[in-house]
C-alpha cells in the first residue's frame, strides 16, 4: 500500500489541475491536521487505476467491496485489489452519470452473503435504474433477485444510493431524471426516497401506502437528485445530500443537506436554494455556489475520537469532503477537507479500522485525471 503524509489545504490554490495541466500523481505533502479542533491525519492511497469507484462497503470479515461505474463489482482483501472483477453487470447503461452507482449490504450479511446494487439499464431504448439483490459466494454473484425497477431514470440524474437503515429498511434515493416536475407527482418513483423490505415489498407503515394514486414505496418526495443518506449513531436522525440546480433547470448552486423525516415534501422544483413554502421543507444546509454532494456518512469509529458522530461528504465539483458536526437538529460546524487537492470526491465510508476511506472521480468527464486516478484513499490518524 502506498501511504503520503498530506497536509490539508482549507483554501483554494492554483495546482496543475486548476491551472489546465493534468498532474502526474496528485498525493505529495506533510502530516495535516483539521482547522477546527487539530485532529492529525494522513491521506494513504488504498488502491489506484480505477474507473469512477462509485460505492465503498466493507464485509465484516474485513473485504473491501466496490462498485466501479462502467458495472463491475471489485474487492480489495489483504492489502490488493484482486485482479477479477466479482462480477461484471452486462446489462449496465455507463453513459454520462449513469451506470453501476449504489452498493450495500443485508444487515445480517454475515449469516445470508445478500448484497444489492442499484445500476441503469435500457429498457425500450429508454434508462431506467433498478435494484437487484445478488448472493456474494466469494468469487461470484449469484441468485439475482430483482427488488425493483423503471426507475426514471436519464444519462444525468439517475441517483441512486442504497442504504439500510436503522429499522432494518432498505432505503433507495431516486433522481428526477432531468423531469423536474416528476418530483413532486406522487404516481412517479423519480425524485423521491423510496423505503422497501429487504425483498423488495412494501412496509405496510410507508407514509402513502393505500393512497390514491401514490406509489406506495414512497418514503418522502420533491427531490432533484440525492446520493447520500445515513442515520446519525444514538439519535436515528436521517441525514441526505442532494445537487441542487445546474443552469439548465434553476440557477446554479443551492446544493442541499436535509433532516429527512417521514412522508415530507422537500420541494423540488417548487422551492430550491433559501426559499421557503408552506408544506415544504427548507434545508439544513445550503451551498451556492455548488459543490455537487455526492455522498453522506456518519462516522461511528474509535481511530478518530473527535469526528465521532459527524456528518461527512465528499464533493464533486467542490474537490473536498466537507465535515458537518451536528448539536442536536442544528449545525454547530463544519469546514472542508483536502480542499482542491485530489480533484472530485464521490463516496465516504468508513472501514474496519476506523480510518476513514474516499473514492475520486476523476475519470467521470468532468474531472482532471492524475496518472493514477481514479483511486480509493483513506485518512488514518497520526498521533
Amino acid at each position: 500500500m502506498r501511504h503520503i503524509l498530506y497536509s490539508i489545504i482549507l483554501i483554494g490554490f492554483c495546482c496543475a489541475a486548476a491551472c489546465g495541466q493534468p498532474p502526474p500523481g496528485r498525493g505529495t505533502g506533510e502530516t495535516a491536521s483539521t482547522q477546527a479542533d487539530k485532529v492529525s491525519f494522513r491521506v494513504e492511497t488504498v488502491v489506484s487505476g480505477l474507473t469512477v469507484p462509485w460505492s465503498i462497503v466493507f464485509t465484516p470479515d474485513g473485504r473491501m467491496i466496490f462498485t466501479e461505474r462502467p458495472g463491475r463489482v471489485r474487492v480489495y482483501e489483504n492489502g490488493k485489489l484482486r485482479a477479477e472483477p466479482l462480477a461484471t453487470i452486462a446489462d449496465v447503461e455507463p453513459k454520462a452519470e449513469s451506470g453501476l452507482m449504489g452498493l450495500t449490504l443485508h444487515p445480517k450479511f454475515a449469516e445470508n452473503h445478500q448484497l444489492y446494487l442499484a445500476y441503469a439499464y435500457l429498457s425500450d431504448g429508454q434508462p431506467r435504474v433498478r435494484v437487484v439483490r445478488f448472493r456474494e459466494t466469494g468469487t461470484a454473484l449469484t441468485e439475482r433477485q430483482l427488488i425493483i425497477e423503471n426507475i426514471p431514470a436519464a444519462q444525468n440524474h439517475a441517483g441512486t444510493r442504497l442504504r439500510f437503515g436503522p429499522d432494518g429498511k432498505l432505503y433507495i434515493t431516486t433522481g428526477d431524471a432531468t423531469d423536474r416536475e416528476i418530483a413532486q407527482q406522487m404516481d412517479s418513483l423519480g425524485g423521491k426516497i423510496l423505503r422497501l423490505n429487504d425483498d423488495g415489498t412494501v412496509p405496510s407503515d410507508n407514509p402513502f401506502v393505500g393512497q390514491k394514486g401514490a406509489r406506495p414505496e414512497i418514503y418522502t418526495y420533491g427531490h432533484r437528485n440525492p446520493q447520500g443518506i445515513d442515520w446519525q449513531p444514538g439519535t436515528n436522525l436521517m441525514l441526505e445530500t442532494e445537487h441542487g440546480p445546474s443552469g439548465f433547470d434553476g440557477p446554479g448552486g443551492g446544493d442541499e443537506v436535509n433532516i429527512i423525516e417521514r412522508g415530507k415534501n422537500y420541494g423540488w422544483p417548487a422551492i430550491h436554494h433559501q426559499a421557503t413554502r408552506a408544506g415544504m421543507e427548507s434545508p439544513l444546509l445550503e451551498y451556492t455556489p455548488a459543490v455537487a454532494p455526492a455522498s453522506g456518512m456518519f462516522y461511528r469509529g474509535n481511530a478518530f475520537p473527535q469526528f465521532k458522530g459527524n456528518f461527512f461528504f465528499g464533493c464533486l465539483k467542490g474537490e473536498a469532503i466537507i465535515r458537518v458536526v451536528l448539536n442536536g437538529r442544528s449545525v454547530a460546524s463544519q469546514e472542508k477537507l483536502l480542499l482542491s487537492q485530489y480533484g472530485r470526491i464521490r463516496d465516504v465510508a468508513e472501514g474496519p479500522d476506523g480510518a476513514l476511506y474516499f473514492s475520486t472521480s476523476n475519470k467521470d468527464g468532468r474531472g482532471t485525471p492524475a496518472r493514477d486516478d481514479d483511486r480509493i484513499l483513506r485518512l488514518v490518524p497520526v498521533k
